[in-house]
């Protein structure tokens, strides 16, 4: 037998903040730490594992011999394993051999390992988090770049496709470091949102079925190359939001599942612990090991990563016990609902904790229900978050837009409905990559008429979107309109951004995020309805929708007109809350944008003539299918 020594890492507080669900910071007590321990250098193991018989640590440093490094249970509660083997350095790979108590024998990766062998293998690697980070001027003034009052325009990016080598190969954080930086930066965006980057057996799961929770992938390089990467950003004043997945898990036999021979991470009951959709298992929000577990991994990429947000992935699922099943197929709550009070109680924990020790963070909910009090704080019955997405803005616009102009006088209302409900919840407007797969078309396909009508409504879909109160997302591909639906195992078609009506689309999203920041009318009061007033929402002979985004004085108001048709519309009437010289801020007909440039005035001087229930009004022409953005 090794020789395996006696150590821990854990205070009797450790354990009982683990016992208690309490725990955010086991990434510092579990999984692998190359340390110095009675004058040898060597790794520290320990790992949850409460109904193994047996844990042995297995590599090739002991030729994966099943037997020879057995570690030692805690004498207390914890059902942690734990001990010290000597000569073991940064770089090893490992797996943890648990003998279960049914006598079958199981080989697992480390659940809190900090790196991994790169897919198919599946070993975890002994490794450090330490950096010496040089993002200090960001990390000092994020607090004002992250507020619900600022500007937050993002651009969610799949790694393994955003861009390949000109050999098909994945490129690395550093060549993302410096190609993806500069890119997003040059496009004006705020903030930049990756699908999952932890690590994940099977690239088209998209990263979304995790296995490493606390592993970047390493497809892309080491834990320290993603750090460059996220450093590199906050240098240029750009914030990092990683998509999150605590809602499920997949079943490989490396993973999670059965972890010591029983369901320790899943809930036992399939009818809540398996999901039907996704054939993967459910955390056991209930249970208090695995709630110190995932807030854990949410503080550990918030402190480690110096990451500025978290976009927490299929809220809905987890919320709803009868997600996904039918009748028979689940369990009601102790009130006989529907409601997992659960993972409820667990959400609130998760955004009481975060904001508590990252208070210049933000935690958004993708959650496509009508769920009550998402970005409610936890002390007035909410679940916390920081936003929401607004799914159902995102599906009627769509709808919308999709549809023939002619027919378009009879649906404004799916254009104009979100406006009813978009203060009910800190809202993000989405445009994700959910849009733009399985069938769904390219943004640029789903749009209606000739070459020329496409790329136009594209450009008004964006004005709209920036227009609209709440912050904004965009994935890849979509700023300069995609042919293609998105295809995650090849490169965006780069290419595109050549011709003419493409590097349009793409100038006019670095006009719209570059307005967005710099006019207070669009994001100061961004969930408010004081932001937000109608000029005119059922123009249904012209097809013309108006509205003014209110600033904190009259001088910062805006005036959005969107002409919906491809007809112009000669001297449209609207009535304005200040007279004087009312100045085109945003013109999408533009020709530097692809549009038509249809002679349309720059500036308009006010008529004391009254309209829309305002005393001055100006009469403008407007190009087919446009955007006009004026200001005083």
């Amino acid at each position: 037998m090794a020789n395996v020594k006696p150590y821990s890492r854990l205070s009797d507080f450790d354990v009982a903040l683990f016992l208690n669900g309490k725990h955010t910071r086991l990434y510092e007590k579990l999984g692998a730490f190359e340390i110095e321990h009675e004058g040898e250098i060597g790794t520290f193991f320990a790992v949850w594992a409460p109904n193994a018989e047996a844990v042995h640590v297995i590599g090739n440093f002991n030729f994966w011999d099943k037997f020879s490094h057995p570690l030692m249970k805690r004498w207390d509660a914890s059902g942690i394993w734990e001990g010290f083997i000597p000569g073991i350095r940064n770089g090893e790979t490992y797996k943890y051999g648990i003998q279960a108590k049914s006598g079958e024998y199981l080989e697992k990766l480390d659940p809190m390992g900090l790196f991994c062998e790169t897919p198919p293998k599946t070993a975890s690697i002994v490794w450090s988090t330490y950096k010496e980070w040089n993002d200090a001027p960001w990390m000092e003034n994020r607090k004002a770049k992250n507020a619900l009052d600022a500007p937050m325009s993002v651009y969610e990016v799949h790694l393994g496709s955003w861009q390949k080598t000109l050999d098909d190969q994945y490129l690395t954080y550093d060549d993302f470091a410096d190609k993806l930086v500069s890119y997003v930066k040059e496009m004006n965006f705020t903030h930049v949102e990756f699908m999952p980057v932890m690590e994940h057996p099977y690239a088209p799961s998209w990263g979304y079925q995790i296995t490493g929770y606390f592993a970047p992938s390493s497809r892309f390089g080491d834990p320290q190359g993603f750090m460059r990467l996220v450093e590199r950003f906050h240098q240029e004043g750009i914030g990092v939001i990683l998509d999150w997945v605590p809602s499920h898990f997949p079943g490989d036999a490396h993973g999670l599942k059965d972890f010591d021979g029983t369901a320790i991470y899943e809930h036992p009951d399939p009818r809540k612990g398996y999901h039907p959709d996704w054939k993967s298992y459910i955390f056991d929000y209930g249970r208090t090991e695995v709630r110190s577990f995932l807030l854990s991994n949410a503080a550990f990429w918030l402190e480690r990563y110096h990451v500025d947000g978290l976009r927490v992935d299929a809220v809905a699922s987890m919320l709803y016990l009868d997600y996904s099943r039918n009748d028979g197929e689940w369990i009601p709550n102790e009130f006989g609902g529907n409601h997992n009070l659960d993972t409820i109680s667990f959400l609130q924990d998760l955004n009481v904790h975060m904001y508590g020790e990252f208070p210049d963070i933000q935690i958004i909910a993708e959650e496509s229900t009508s769920f009550n009090g998402v970005t409610k704080p936890v002390f007035m019955g909410g679940l916390g978050f920081g936003q929401k997405w607004m799914m159902g803005w995102m599906n009627d616009t769509l709808r919308f837009f999709q549809k023939d102009p002619i027919y378009r006088q009879h649906h404004l209302n799916e254009l104009t409905f979100s406006l009813i409900y978009a203060f009910t919840e800190n809202f993000c407007l989405p445009l994700s990559h959910d849009e733009v797969v399985y069938g769904k078309n390219s943004l640029l396909n789903k749009m209606p008429g000739d070459d020329w009508q496409q790329f136009a409504n594209l450009r008004l879909l964006f004005a709209e979107q920036f227009t609209h109160p709440g912050t904004k997302l965009i994935f890849q591909g979509g700023e300069f309109g995609q042919r293609e639906e998105w295809n995650h195992s090849v490169s965006l078609d780069w290419h595109l951004t050549e011709y003419a009506p493409h590097k349009g689309i793409q100038a006019t999203m670095k006009a719209l995020n570059k307005l967005y920041r710099e006019e207070p009318a669009l994001y100061k009061k961004q969930f408010s309805h004081e932001t937000f007033e109608w000029l005119e929402s059922n123009d249904q002979g012209n097809s013309v929708v108006s509205f003014l985004r209110k600033g904190e004085t009259n001088k910062e108001t805006l005036i959005v007109i969107l002409n919906l048709t491809p007809a112009p519309r000669e001297d449209y009437r609207i009535g304005v809350p200040l007279p004087g010289v009312w100045k085109v801020l945003f013109n999408s007909d533009k020709g530097e944008f692809g549009g038509s440039d249809y002679p349309t005035k720059g500036a308009v001087m006010t008529e004391e003539y009254g309209w829309h229930g305002k005393a001055f009004s100006i009469s403008i022409s407007l190009p087919p299918l446009s955007c006009l953005i004026l200001k005083a």
